[in-house]
């Protein structure tokens, strides 16, 4: 393994740059403690490994992202397409998060695939890293959107369940999402100290809930005298519904149902700057949300498709969470599929402060580097509360007017969040390729690292992986094709990343990037690797 001593002999092109830019100035001074991205460590380090485990499995969220989608992902392939789609799925990004976890280890900064595109990109670091840290912050923007409208919509449903003849209006969700983005923005404001206990609380929801669900959905059933799915229907029934005369690219296509489930690797790595030891605990934070992440909601998958009596009812549902009425079979009652929603709703909002926190934390690490319009401004961290609180607000109004467009356009709207799974894994490539396509040697290894062939392997998969799929998850859910049921990923992802183009003409002259710190134990910050 290479020492910290032999990173100062060998430095890249790009690592030289920053080095120059070090002297502008809005360097650190001398004498400055500094964490691994080169800036002053401004952020508390309040958060230890157990809050880190607790945001990873809490605003990962596998297991009700799992059950909240059924109603989509049963087209590819019935519930046997659900379960191996979902397998499937998390294998692959077993591997990305591999490549991400080492990477996260080498170069511990808040910055994440931002920090690590610039150092791995070698001469071409500044514009990898650009493009890495803008598709990552357009990525966790639409997905912190995207949470806030899922948990709009089971308070909504849970109201619906228990009143008769209320029918469901946009306007409904609109308002609730409001209320919940903002309740989400306010505590990340003002309750910077606490997040961590929050976190913890939020993993124990996880854990009891999926725990009380599988048993619910296991049992109630039999107590009611309802039948059970039958072993053929939920392993062996394949039906492919979505209009493609292949199964074998149904099955495909079917596997971003599991990677919007899982693709969510680098979650936990942008809190380097406020976790002791990021570079041991960040890369454990990542083992614990997947291994969770995928018993959870593979077994879950089993409880309530078994505890299905008709799927034909669960799809012609007018709740807005497919859930609401899958309880509602497997519990036999509504005050029963009610309290577990319930348990349902509690771990997914806590799940949007997790959100809240990484989409502001990414925007700001852009800030810093005068990657962002309104840089400075939006660069702060409040002395008082000690984050980056306009940035925090910023994401907050982001959010916001995302809402706004889902009043006028669900579909609209779906499109814009549906592209959180193609800018996320094209931020994940933008610093894997790099890293690979230099033989791994412009980065020196951290406390995780993966040795000889098996670091060129496993980099390897997860590079051709991301390049398949981006491709396959831009086609349309199914045959016919209408503009309602359209998938605009790609035309979300190509008008975004012009812009991302554009913007750069306009700013690379005073972008600064990612400056490399020599790792020594009198430059960085206590703890900072």
């Amino acid at each position: 393994m290479a020492t910290m001593e032999e990173k100062t002999t060998q430095p890249s092109t790009t690592h030289e740059k920053s080095s120059a830019l070090s002297s502008s100035d809005d360097a650190p001074g001398p004498g400055v403690a500094l964490n691994v991205s080169g800036h002053k460590q401004e952020l508390q380090r309040n958060f230890g490994l157990l809050s880190l485990c607790g945001l990873g499995i809490t605003s990962g969220n596998v297991w009700i992202a799992l059950g909240g989608a059924l109603n989509v992902a049963v087209y590819n392939g019935g519930p046997p397409g659900v379960i191996y789609e979902f397998i499937a799925a998390s294998v692959f990004y077993w591997i990305v998060a591999a490549s991400i976890a080492e990477l996260a280890s080498a170069i511990p900064s808040s910055g994440g695939v931002y920090h690590w595109a610039t150092i791995t990109g070698g001469r071409y670091g500044r514009a990898c890293g650009w493009f890495a840290g803008w598709w990552n912050a357009f990525a966790w923007l639409l997905g912190f959107a995207s949470i806030v409208q899922i948990v709009s919509a089971q308070a909504v449903s849970m109201y619906a369940v228990m009143h008769d003849g209320f029918v469901t209006q946009q306007w409904h969700v609109f308002v609730t999402y409001i209320i919940i983005t903002w309740i989400t923005v306010a505590v990340v404001l003002y309750l910077n100290r606490a997040l961590p206990p929050i976190e913890i609380i939020g993993g124990f929801f996880v854990v009891a809930g999926v725990f009380i669900s599988i048993l619910v959905c296991a049992i109630m059933p039999h107590v009611n005298q309802q039948p059970y799915a039958t072993n053929f229907s939920v392993w062996g029934d394949w039906q492919n519904q979505t209009g493609y005369s292949s199964s074998g690219f149904a099955f495909l296509a079917g596997m971003l149902n599991g990677a919007y489930a899982v693709g969510t690797p680098d979650l936990v790595t942008h809190l380097a700057e406020e976790v002791p030891h990021p570079s041991r605990n960040i890369p454990k934070a990542i083992l614990c949300q997947y291994v969770f992440g995928f018993f959870s909601g593979f077994f879950y998958l089993i409880s309530i498709l078994y505890g299905i009596s008709s799927f034909d009812d669960v799809l012609a549902s007018l709740y807005l969470f497919p859930l609401a009425e899958i309880y509602r079979q497997a519990a036999g009652s509504k005050a029963g599929s009610v309290g577990l929603l319930f348990l349902a709703f509690m771990p997914t909002f806590l799940s949007c402060i997790g959100c809240c926190v990484t989409a502001s934390r990414v925007f700001w690490t852009l800030a810093r580097d005068r990657a962002t319009p309104c840089s400075h401004f939006f660069s702060n961290v409040d002395q008082s509360t000690h984050n980056p609180f306009r940035a925090i607000v910023f994401s907050g109004v982001f959010v916001t007017v995302l809402g706004c467009i889902y009043v006028g356009s669900k579909t609209a709207f779906s499109a814009f969040v549906g592209s959180f799974v193609i800018l996320s894994t094209l931020s994940y490539i933008a610093a894997i390729l790099p890293h690979l396509l230099s033989g791994r040697k412009n980065v020196v290894p951290g406390w995780f690292w993966m040795k000889g062939m098996m670091g060129f392997m496993v980099n390897g998969i997860a590079c051709a992986y991301i390049i398949v799929f981006i491709v396959i998850f831009c086609f349309p859910f199914s045959l016919p094709v209408d503009a309602a049921h359209m998938n605009y990923a790609s035309l979300i992802t190509g008008g975004l990343s012009l812009f991302v183009l554009l913007f750069w003409f306009i700013r690379q002259s005073t972008y600064v990037g990612p400056r490399e710190v020599i790792l020594d134990t009198h430059v960085l910050a206590k703890d900072a690797i």
